[in-house]
Formats: C-alpha cells, structure tokens, sequence
C-alpha cells in the first residue's frame, strides 16, 4: 500500500472534490465556511461556492493537502497559515496561544467507502509534512477531548484529541469554544528542525 499527499492545486481540485463533495452538490459544504466570509465567497465564486474554491485553489498556499491511497483520493485536510484564515484569525473563541505564526487545521475528511481504514493518520502526516515544506514553523489543531464519550463526528473538522496525539501533537492550551458541549483544545507540533530530526 502506498501513500501520498500533494497540495490541492487546480490539477488536483476534482480530486479535493470526489472526497469532501461526491455528488458535487451546490450547497453542500465546500470547506469554505471558516475559510471566506459569505461575501468573499460571492465575489469569488459569482454565486458558485465550487468556483470559490477553484479559486483559492490557484493561490500561493492552497487551501490544503488530499491524501491518496494507492493513487486513490481518500483523505483531505483543510491546513494554511492561521492568518489566512479570517474567521479563524479573527475568533474571540480560539485565540492565539502565542505570537508564532503558526499553520491550522480546521477540517480533516476521510472520503466515504473508506473510513475506518487507517486513512487519518497518513492524512495527518502528510499534512503536516506539507507544511513543514512550505516554511510552517509550527501546526495547529482545535479538537475536542471526549474522555470517554460518545460524541458526533459529522463535522469533521471537530476531531479527537487521541487522533492528533497519535502524529505528534501535543495539548498547548483549552479554548472557549465547544463541541458537542465538550472544551475544545488547542494542540500543536512543533516543525523546528530539532523537532522532525529527533
């Protein structure tokens, strides 16, 4: 079995696609709600959510990196520099830990037919790794801590704490937001040339 994760780049966006919006519906989510606010969307997309994500797909960082198993897409992981992330940048809920500038993770799918199959963690990996080639100084994550509960993973973008502390994320503060009336965490890994040689 082999592994890969690129950028989704313009080449690559009906693979972004067949992962988060098989059936290409208009109104189905596009992974745009924390990325633009709904004007932007307009401007960019002419009223089309799926042009609104071709095109940041053409910018210097692509919205994010797709995971493909044995040339298959399967996985997608919505992953940038925090700040251009207006919504993320701008939240009084999840606030910057410090002042570094770090990358986040704010929407993690593994494409259906194919969950729970071990796809999240290259997912991750890969993500990561990405950023680490494009100068990330750090990666972070907002997932929640279910201790033990049962809670609902339909938005993906939530994620476990035990999901990210499998890939090396460790827990760097709490937030004031919440998910499925449970904390969201703030967890980081650290991209310094001390931390990925060992």
């Amino acid at each position: 079995m082999t592994w890969q994760t690129h950028p989704v780049t313009p080449d690559r966006f009906e693979d972004f696609a067949d992962v988060v919006n098989p059936n290409r519906r208009a109104s189905h989510c596009w992974c745009l709600s924390h990325r633009l606010p709904a004007s932007q969307v307009e401007e960019l997309g002419r009223g089309s959510r799926e042009r609104a994500m071709r095109s940041l797909c053409e910018r210097e960082h692509p919205p994010g990196v797709v995971t493909y198993r044995d040339g298959v897409p399967v996985g997608w992981c919505s992953i940038g520099p925090r700040a251009d992330n207006p919504k993320l940048a701008a939240s009084r809920l999840i606030r910057p830990v410090d002042d570094l500038p770090v990358w986040s993770i704010i929407c993690v799918v593994v494409r259906g037919g194919h969950r729970r199959q071990g796809v999240t963690t290259p997912l991750l990996e890969g993500a990561v790794a990405w950023a680490a080639s494009e100068g990330a100084p750090a990666v972070e994550a907002y997932p929640v801590d279910p201790a033990g509960e049962r809670m609902d993973l339909t938005m993906a973008f939530v994620g476990t704490r035990a999901m990210f502390e499998k890939v090396g994320f460790e827990v760097v503060g709490t937030t004031a937001a919440v998910a499925s009336r449970m904390p969201r965490l703030v967890m980081r890994r650290d991209l310094s040339a001390s931390s990925i040689c060992g």
